[in-house]
């Protein structure tokens, strides 16, 4: 596998059939798409026939400062009421979540893991009364944050951005008390047909895409259990016991 396309990591493997998944780590893994459209033809998407994730072997992927680039062009505006109805979407049922636990606004804490340039989900949840924190790796790198425990975390489309997920999810859930929902915002592919004409993947910093089965895996690998479900959110609750 030669990737020569432009912003890539120029790297040989020939054998790209043996890609492994960085989700649940299966060399059982088959090439399953090649974008045919500009200006990312050649990428390829490899699915897992283990945890079902559909991923780009990493020789696809931006470098850093690239891949910095193209986030800064995204316009999130705490301001925009359109984007707040859009992050509604993920902070309503999670604060329906929150309130049904018994617990006030005040006794919460939460993490907005990925917040993007202009933090909003954050403030959204400020406004409800809610103490939640920022991270980003690009524009909110507060190490720190990630070595405290939250009641709830939101990663509002960043799912797909993830290059090594199990080692995030990892991090994460340890960043989660027992009984902690952890909430994600991504759309999820359907079938091979829908998913070649799928607009998501014309953005080059998507790179891993999670369908619902995918999710189910996910669920039953952490030991997780579904509390939300709902287009292209998901919440997942970490057992009070664990």
């Amino acid at each position: 596998m030669l990737c020569l396309a432009a912003g890539f990591n120029v790297q040989v493997s020939l054998l790209s059939s043996l890609s492994v998944c960085p989700l649940c780590d299966s060399a059982q893994t088959s090439l399953w798409h090649t974008e045919t459209r500009k200006p990312l033809i050649g990428r390829e998407y490899h699915r897992c026939q283990v945890c079902d994730l559909v991923f780009v072997p990493r020789c696809f992927h931006l470098d850093a400062s690239s891949e910095r680039a193209v986030y800064q062009q995204h316009e999130n505006n705490p301001a925009d009421a359109g984007y707040r109805r859009f992050l509604g979407r993920m902070a309503e049922p999670m604060q329906n979540l929150l309130q049904a636990s018994g617990k006030t606004p005040s006794e919460l804490s939460g993490l907005d893991f990925g917040c993007g340039p202009g933090p909003t989900l954050s403030l959204m949840f400020a406004e409800a009364g809610y103490a939640c924190s920022n991270y980003d790796l690009h524009f909110a790198h507060h190490p720190a944050l990630l070595q405290q425990q939250y009641d709830f975390i939101t990663s509002t489309e960043v799912f797909e951005h993830l290059a090594q997920p199990a080692q995030v999810l990892d991090q994460l859930l340890l960043c989660l008390k027992p009984g902690g929902l952890l909430g994600s915002m991504t759309q999820r592919p359907r079938d091979r047909a829908a998913f070649v004409q799928w607009h998501y993947l014309m953005d080059p910093t998507h790179i891993s895409f999670f369908s619902e089965t995918c999710f189910d895996w996910l669920a039953e690998h952490w030991q997780l259990q579904q509390a939300y479900l709902s287009g292209d959110v998901i919440i997942l609750q970490r057992p009070a016991d664990c």
